[in-house]
């Protein structure tokens, strides 16, 4: 899979890290003495190989009893067979019907299937939801399934312009595009709130230009409050 390697490498180093980090505070705690008995020290190394499976596998880890001390070192075959197969991955099907082509398409479509649902659910917060009414809820998962619509919209129009990338990438990039309100209080008690999007950066151009949107998302709009004691933003 194209770019496979980077995601799997990265999803292992994130791992690792943590594992690196839990062994040196496990080995803090043998030598201040906080942990003492063998036992529970073999314990707790067995838990860290619990908690870390993916990782733990390249590691040997044990408690030297007579220096009693928390000892690991990496497995440089088995971490190196690991990084050869970043990116490949084996499926498995009972369906013998289907070619080996036939169940890679399949499994993308499945892929894309939960991918939706789990996009409904967190970025566009499908769930809860808190409406008693039943046209409530209906329309909450219609507006969801719009929006669904759009974010595959766009992945799809970038992928046209040769640029692959992920809502999720996306939503990071243009994040910090924001649309602000500036509150000026005026002498005779009034309030004019101008409400605005601030500059786009040159990652949030790139993407509109990619996306066939204005730099300008909205134009500013302007509000008179009079006789308004609020006066902060």
């Amino acid at each position: 899979m194209p770019g496979g390697w980077r995601k799997d490498r990265a999803i292992r180093r994130k791992q690792e890290q943590r594992l690196l980090a839990d062994l040196d505070k496990l080995a803090q705690r043998v030598a201040n003495g906080g942990l003492v008995k063998e036992e529970k020290i073999g314990e707790a190394i067995g838990r860290l190989k619990e908690r870390y499976p993916r990782v733990a596998r390249y590691y040997r880890m044990r408690y030297d009893a007579e220096q009693k001390q928390c000892r690991y070192e990496v497995d440089a075959e088995k971490y190196a067979r690991a990084e050869k197969l970043d990116g490949t991955y084996l499926l498995r099907t009972a369906r013998t019907d289907l070619s080996a082509e036939e169940a890679w398409r399949l499994y993308l479509l499945l892929t894309r299937a939960e991918d939706a649902f789990r996009d409904m659910k967190s970025p566009l917060s499908e769930r809860p939801i808190f409406h008693h009414l039943e046209r409530r809820v209906e329309t909450h998962i219609f507006l969801c399934v719009l929006a669904y619509h759009l974010l595959v919209a766009i992945e799809n129009t970038l992928l046209d312009k040769g640029v692959h990338t992920s809502w999720h990438t996306v939503r990071q990039t243009l994040e910090t595009h924001q649309v602000c309100t500036v509150v000026l209080p005026i002498n005779r008690g009034a309030v004019l709130r101008i409400r605005r999007s601030s500059t786009p950066e040159p990652e949030h151009r790139e993407l509109y230009e990619l996306l066939g949107v204005p730099l300008e998302v909205m134009r500013p709009q302007r509000s008179w409050i009079e006789d308004a004691d609020e006066t902060s933003v």
